[in-house]
């Protein structure tokens, strides 16, 4: 069995459900069992992404938060990426260090502490847990490297957010060569990558043209056939969706994930819009919505 179908049939297992294979992208909107972990293109029902990892719980981008994602049943984690100096992928979403790590204390003349004016060697000496509890006290700031390889085996899927890669020219060419160094996340609809810049993601898929492609914002309705040439989803916040923006998305065969979203009341609206999934920061409230 491809390595994909066996993501997608433990998943279901996991769930306690039987599972539809071979939905195309952005089509079935029948009620199903729970989205397997892993098998975005399959998905039949929407999915529970996990905001930077269960992070209204541990420390975001970190392990230790995708990993309690996956106990509290997300079905993808969703991760931001940017460079150091020496042009190694980190995980963070501020282009700043000092708001989720100790780097003032470690490195008080560094100021202002961005993420590309410190080599991996200095990032890797940072505790990037404590600040979310003594509990993490010792977490370190992953590699894209790291966290593709202690989450491969998880059966969960990837969402990739490619943070401010204006400051990092060729950042594309470099996450493409890490992706390809983990052929597991390459499977088919495993893998989703997507950013606020949309040439950008223009270029991320001249890299990697079998990977998916999400954009984040809300594009103007008469931008989104020129868009689906090469993006398969638009991820929009959920303040600005409407159920006519999502069936015009589908129109054009491409999903939608709405964002950030903790609220049960607006998560239910958003479901009952026909979204395709959820970025939540609690995907255990989602699972339960969804569960229920």
């Amino acid at each position: 069995m491809p390595r994909h179908l066996a993501l997608t049939l433990c998943a279901a297992l996991r769930r306690g459900a039987a599972l539809t294979l071979g939905i195309a992208l952005g089509l079935g909107t029948v009620a199903a069992p729970p989205a397997s972990a892993g098998a975005w293109a399959s998905a039949t029902r929407p999915v529970d992404v996990a905001h930077r990892g269960a992070s209204a719980y541990a420390p975001e981008n970190t392990i230790a938060a995708f990993r309690l994602a996956e106990d509290l049943g997300a079905d993808l984690f969703e991760l931001d990426v940017q460079e150091t100096k020496d042009h190694k992928l980190v995980l963070m979403h501020d282009t700043t260090l000092s708001r989720t790590t100790n780097v003032k204390d470690v490195y008080p003349d560094l100021s202002p502490w961005r993420v590309g004016d410190l080599t991996l060697a200095q990032i890797r000496r940072l505790d990037a847990g404590s600040w979310a509890g003594s509990r993490y006290a010792g977490e370190r700031v992953p590699t894209l490297g790291d966290a593709l390889d202690a989450m491969a085996g998880s059966g969960m899927g990837l969402l990739l957010e490619v943070k401010a890669p204006e400051l990092y020219p060729g950042i594309e060419r470099r996450i493409a060569d890490e992706l390809r160094r983990h052929p597991a996340w390459q499977a088919p609809g495993r893998l989703v990558v997507q950013s606020f810049d949309w040439q950008s993601m223009r270029a991320l898929h001249s890299h990697l043209p079998q990977v998916s492609i999400g954009l984040l914002g809300t594009p103007p309705a008469d931008e989104l056939p020129q868009l689906a040439k090469f993006a398969d989803l638009i991820n929009p916040s959920y303040t600005t969706l409407t159920a006519a923006y999502v069936q015009r998305v589908h129109a054009l065969g491409m999903r939608t994930l709405a964002w950030t979203v903790d609220s049960p009341t607006a998560m239910r609206t958003l479901l009952d819009r026909g979204v395709d999934g959820i970025i939540t920061n609690r995907p255990d409230v989602l699972r339960e919505l969804l569960d229920s």
